[in-house]
Protein backbone atom coordinates (compact mmCIF):
# COMPACT_ATOMS: atom_id res chain seq x y z
CA UNK A 1 0.00 0.00 0.00
CA UNK A 2 3.05 2.17 0.66
CA UNK A 3 3.40 4.66 -2.43
CA UNK A 4 6.78 4.87 -4.63
CA UNK A 5 7.59 7.91 -2.26
CA UNK A 6 6.11 9.81 0.70
CA UNK A 7 7.05 13.31 0.37
CA UNK A 8 6.99 16.61 0.54
CA UNK A 9 7.95 19.73 -1.13
CA UNK A 10 9.72 18.09 -4.54
CA UNK A 11 6.49 16.75 -5.65
CA UNK A 12 4.51 19.80 -5.98
CA UNK A 13 2.21 19.68 -8.68
CA UNK A 14 0.24 21.32 -11.15
CA UNK A 15 -2.38 24.15 -10.21
CA UNK A 16 -5.52 24.05 -8.80
CA UNK A 17 -8.26 24.17 -10.92
CA UNK A 18 -11.62 24.56 -8.64
CA UNK A 19 -14.06 21.95 -9.12
CA UNK A 20 -17.78 22.61 -8.71
CA UNK A 21 -17.34 20.51 -5.26
CA UNK A 22 -15.11 22.21 -3.96
CA UNK A 23 -16.75 25.75 -4.47
CA UNK A 24 -16.91 28.91 -2.48
CA UNK A 25 -19.46 27.60 0.14
CA UNK A 26 -16.84 24.61 1.56
CA UNK A 27 -15.72 24.19 5.17
CA UNK A 28 -14.17 22.04 5.89
CA UNK A 29 -16.22 21.39 8.91
CA UNK A 30 -19.03 20.77 6.66
CA UNK A 31 -20.45 17.50 4.96
CA UNK A 32 -18.34 16.36 2.46
CA UNK A 33 -20.25 16.46 -0.75
CA UNK A 34 -20.10 14.00 -3.36
CA UNK A 35 -21.96 13.33 -7.00
CA UNK A 36 -25.61 11.94 -6.80
CA UNK A 37 -26.87 12.07 -2.56
CA UNK A 38 -24.83 15.60 -2.36
CA UNK A 39 -22.45 14.18 0.72
CA UNK A 40 -19.82 11.49 0.80
CA UNK A 41 -21.39 9.52 3.32
CA UNK A 42 -18.90 7.29 5.75
CA UNK A 43 -20.37 4.31 4.66
CA UNK A 44 -18.34 5.04 0.80
CA UNK A 45 -15.47 6.53 2.81
CA UNK A 46 -14.40 3.43 4.43
CA UNK A 47 -15.37 -0.50 4.57
CA UNK A 48 -15.84 -0.31 8.26
CA UNK A 49 -17.56 2.33 10.03
CA UNK A 50 -15.08 5.55 10.74
CA UNK A 51 -15.15 4.72 15.04
CA UNK A 52 -13.53 0.80 13.95
CA UNK A 53 -10.54 2.13 11.49
CA UNK A 54 -7.24 1.46 12.97
CA UNK A 55 -6.68 5.23 12.92
CA UNK A 56 -8.52 6.76 15.84
CA UNK A 57 -11.02 8.51 13.57
CA UNK A 58 -8.96 10.03 11.44
CA UNK A 59 -12.39 12.14 9.61
CA UNK A 60 -13.41 13.48 13.58
CA UNK A 61 -9.85 15.05 13.88
CA UNK A 62 -10.49 18.85 14.31
CA UNK A 63 -8.74 21.51 12.02
CA UNK A 64 -5.95 23.01 13.26
CA UNK A 65 -4.21 26.64 13.33
CA UNK A 66 -1.24 26.68 11.75
CA UNK A 67 0.99 30.04 11.00
CA UNK A 68 -0.33 30.07 6.97
CA UNK A 69 -3.76 29.36 8.35
CA UNK A 70 -6.49 26.66 8.89
CA UNK A 71 -5.52 23.27 8.11
CA UNK A 72 -7.77 20.48 7.76
CA UNK A 73 -7.44 16.66 6.95
CA UNK A 74 -10.94 15.80 4.80
CA UNK A 75 -10.77 12.58 3.92
CA UNK A 76 -10.80 11.45 0.38
CA UNK A 77 -14.65 11.13 -1.27
CA UNK A 78 -13.69 9.77 -4.55
CA UNK A 79 -16.46 11.65 -6.73
CA UNK A 80 -15.25 14.54 -5.61
CA UNK A 81 -11.82 14.15 -5.70
CA UNK A 82 -10.52 12.08 -8.05
CA UNK A 83 -10.02 14.37 -10.95
CA UNK A 84 -8.37 16.81 -9.22
CA UNK A 85 -5.70 14.03 -7.40
CA UNK A 86 -5.45 12.90 -10.94
CA UNK A 87 -4.00 16.29 -11.94
CA UNK A 88 -1.88 16.46 -9.35
CA UNK A 89 -0.82 13.05 -9.72
CA UNK A 90 0.58 13.77 -13.60
CA UNK A 91 2.61 16.06 -12.49
CA UNK A 92 6.15 15.40 -13.62
CA UNK A 93 7.54 16.79 -10.52
CA UNK A 94 5.22 14.13 -9.10
CA UNK A 95 4.97 11.32 -11.45
CA UNK A 96 8.57 10.68 -10.82
CA UNK A 97 8.18 9.65 -7.23
CA UNK A 98 4.14 8.20 -7.03
CA UNK A 99 4.44 6.45 -10.14
CA UNK A 100 0.69 7.51 -10.43
CA UNK A 101 0.38 9.48 -13.88
CA UNK A 102 -1.51 8.16 -16.63
CA UNK A 103 -5.40 7.92 -17.41
CA UNK A 104 -7.45 8.91 -13.79
CA UNK A 105 -8.49 5.00 -13.84
CA UNK A 106 -4.55 4.50 -12.05
CA UNK A 107 -5.21 6.89 -9.53
CA UNK A 108 -8.41 5.51 -8.88
CA UNK A 109 -7.13 1.92 -8.43
CA UNK A 110 -4.90 3.36 -6.06
CA UNK A 111 -7.50 5.23 -4.17
CA UNK A 112 -10.15 2.63 -4.27
CA UNK A 113 -7.10 -0.30 -2.85
CA UNK A 114 -6.82 2.21 0.70
CA UNK A 115 -10.58 3.25 0.58
CA UNK A 116 -11.68 -0.72 0.63
CA UNK A 117 -9.47 -1.65 3.66
CA UNK A 118 -9.82 -2.33 6.90
CA UNK A 119 -8.81 1.75 7.80
CA UNK A 120 -5.15 0.85 8.23
CA UNK A 121 -4.48 3.54 5.86
CA UNK A 122 -6.79 6.63 5.16
CA UNK A 123 -5.91 9.11 2.34
CA UNK A 124 -6.99 12.87 2.88
CA UNK A 125 -7.44 16.28 1.16
CA UNK A 126 -5.53 18.77 2.70
CA UNK A 127 -7.57 21.52 2.84
CA UNK A 128 -5.83 25.12 3.82
CA UNK A 129 -7.73 28.06 4.45
CA UNK A 130 -10.65 26.26 2.72
CA UNK A 131 -8.74 25.78 -0.67
CA UNK A 132 -8.14 22.02 -1.34
CA UNK A 133 -3.72 22.05 -1.71
CA UNK A 134 -2.29 18.71 -1.04
CA UNK A 135 -3.23 15.11 -1.01
CA UNK A 136 -1.97 12.85 2.36
CA UNK A 137 -2.12 9.43 3.16
CA UNK A 138 -2.00 8.71 7.13
CA UNK A 139 -1.00 4.99 7.22
CA UNK A 140 -0.69 2.57 10.17
CA UNK A 141 3.49 2.01 9.48
CA UNK A 142 3.35 -1.54 11.62
CA UNK A 143 0.95 -2.55 9.40
CA UNK A 144 2.52 -2.09 6.41
CA UNK A 145 4.26 -3.54 4.37
CA UNK A 146 6.89 -1.47 5.38
CA UNK A 147 7.20 -2.75 8.60
CA UNK A 148 9.37 -5.46 7.14
CA UNK A 149 12.09 -3.05 6.54
CA UNK A 150 12.95 -1.38 10.02
CA UNK A 151 12.07 -2.22 13.40
CA UNK A 152 8.57 -1.04 13.52
CA UNK A 153 7.15 -0.52 17.14
CA UNK A 154 3.12 -1.01 17.32
CA UNK A 155 1.38 1.86 16.52
CA UNK A 156 4.02 3.46 14.52
CA UNK A 157 1.88 5.98 11.92
CA UNK A 158 3.66 6.92 8.47
CA UNK A 159 2.53 9.99 6.66
CA UNK A 160 2.50 10.87 2.72
CA UNK A 161 2.23 14.11 1.27
CA UNK A 162 1.81 15.57 -1.57
CA UNK A 163 1.54 19.52 -2.24
CA UNK A 164 -0.42 19.98 -5.27
CA UNK A 165 -1.18 23.19 -5.93
CA UNK A 166 1.08 25.96 -7.79
CA UNK A 167 0.04 29.17 -4.72
CA UNK A 168 1.00 26.47 -2.24
CA UNK A 169 4.80 25.78 -4.13
CA UNK A 170 7.91 27.55 -2.59
CA UNK A 171 6.66 29.20 0.54
CA UNK A 172 7.68 26.29 3.07
CA UNK A 173 4.52 24.94 3.27
CA UNK A 174 5.61 21.12 3.10
CA UNK A 175 7.83 21.49 6.45
CA UNK A 176 5.16 23.69 8.64
CA UNK A 177 1.91 21.20 7.33
CA UNK A 178 4.59 17.69 8.05
CA UNK A 179 4.71 19.32 11.53
CA UNK A 180 1.33 20.42 12.03
CA UNK A 181 0.18 16.35 10.95
CA UNK A 182 2.71 15.32 13.25
CA UNK A 183 1.73 17.25 15.60
CA UNK A 184 -2.38 16.21 15.19
CA UNK A 185 -1.20 12.73 14.58
CA UNK A 186 0.41 12.31 18.34
CA UNK A 187 -2.19 14.59 19.66
CA UNK A 188 -4.92 12.30 18.43
CA UNK A 189 -3.26 9.08 18.29
CA UNK A 190 -2.52 8.41 22.36
CA UNK A 191 -0.93 5.21 21.88
CA UNK A 192 0.90 6.36 18.71
CA UNK A 193 5.10 6.86 20.11
CA UNK A 194 6.50 8.25 16.97
CA UNK A 195 5.24 8.98 13.23
CA UNK A 196 6.99 7.67 10.77
CA UNK A 197 8.15 8.51 7.16
CA UNK A 198 10.34 7.41 4.21
CA UNK A 199 10.72 9.58 1.47
CA UNK A 200 13.18 8.58 -1.82
CA UNK A 201 16.60 8.92 -0.47
CA UNK A 202 17.35 10.93 -4.35
CA UNK A 203 14.26 13.27 -2.77
CA UNK A 204 16.45 16.05 -1.43
CA UNK A 205 13.63 18.74 -0.26
CA UNK A 206 11.75 16.08 0.68
CA UNK A 207 13.79 14.82 3.05
CA UNK A 208 14.77 18.92 4.08
CA UNK A 209 11.09 19.31 4.53
CA UNK A 210 10.51 16.62 7.04
CA UNK A 211 14.07 17.67 8.98
CA UNK A 212 12.81 21.22 9.15
CA UNK A 213 9.29 19.78 10.84
CA UNK A 214 11.19 18.15 13.77
CA UNK A 215 12.07 14.45 12.20
CA UNK A 216 15.06 13.03 12.64
CA UNK A 217 16.66 10.99 10.20
CA UNK A 218 17.42 7.41 11.48
CA UNK A 219 18.67 5.29 8.46
CA UNK A 220 18.66 4.50 4.88
CA UNK A 221 16.23 1.78 4.21
CA UNK A 222 16.17 -0.86 0.87
CA UNK A 223 12.73 -1.41 -0.31
CA UNK A 224 11.06 -2.93 -3.16
CA UNK A 225 10.86 0.66 -5.42
CA UNK A 226 13.60 2.72 -3.72
CA UNK A 227 16.31 3.22 -1.62
CA UNK A 228 14.56 5.03 1.62
CA UNK A 229 15.60 8.21 3.85
CA UNK A 230 13.67 6.82 7.53
CA UNK A 231 12.43 9.58 8.96
CA UNK A 232 11.52 9.35 12.53
CA UNK A 233 9.08 12.41 14.75
CA UNK A 234 9.30 10.95 18.42
CA UNK A 235 6.65 11.66 20.84
CA UNK A 236 9.02 12.67 23.65
CA UNK A 237 11.03 14.35 21.44
CA UNK A 238 8.64 16.73 19.46
CA UNK A 239 9.03 19.93 21.70
CA UNK A 240 12.86 19.77 21.40
CA UNK A 241 12.93 19.74 17.45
Amino acid sequence: MTPADPIAEARIAVPVVADVAWGDGFRSDSPSPGSGSGECSASRLYSVPPHDDLLDRVAEWSPVDTPAGGFHLVPVCLERDLPLIGRWMNDPAAAAFWELAGPQEVTQDHLRTQLAGDGRSVPCIGVLDGAPMSYWEIYRADLDPLARHYPARPHDTGIHLLVGGVAHRGRGLGGLLLRAVSDLVLAQRPTCTRVIAEPDIRNTPSVAAFLTAGFRFSAEVDLPAKRAALMVRDRSHRHLL
